[in-house]
């Protein structure tokens, strides 16, 4: 056991505010989502193309989803036709360093079939 870390034993609960952000962050399409606005600001349709399977009633839900969490920002912007585009807040680029170690972790234990 790494110095300075309590034994898992040590307490019988999760704790609730690891446990929440973990709930939020690990539904269906949300990781995948925040991991496409790290680039930076998006489209809907972008996101949909960085998230392929994801349909359009869903895509929607979970970007409501993620802006009520205050993790994402929904911005119109007004011209003939209307843009709108979703970006993080600083509440959601907060997550990036944890995205990116999670990145390396998959890439280094998590295989997948590409293609």
């Amino acid at each position: 056991m790494k110095q300075g870390r309590s034994s898992p034993r040590a307490s019988k609960e999760v704790c609730p505010h690891y446990h929440g952000a973990v709930e939020l962050i690990g539904r269906r399409w949300s990781g995948a989502i925040l991991y496409a606005l790290t680039r930076g600001p998006l489209r809907f349709a972008q996101i949909k193309d960085s998230v392929p399977g994801m349909s359009d009633r869903l895509l929607s839900a979970r970007l409501k989803e993620l802006e009520e969490a205050g993790l994402l920002e929904r911005r119109v912007h007004e011209g003939a036709p209307v843009l709108v585009t979703y970006e993080l807040t600083p509440k959601g680029e907060s997550l990036e360093p944890v995205i990116g170690k999670l990145r390396d972790w998959a890439r280094r234990w998590h295989r997948v079939e590409v293609g």
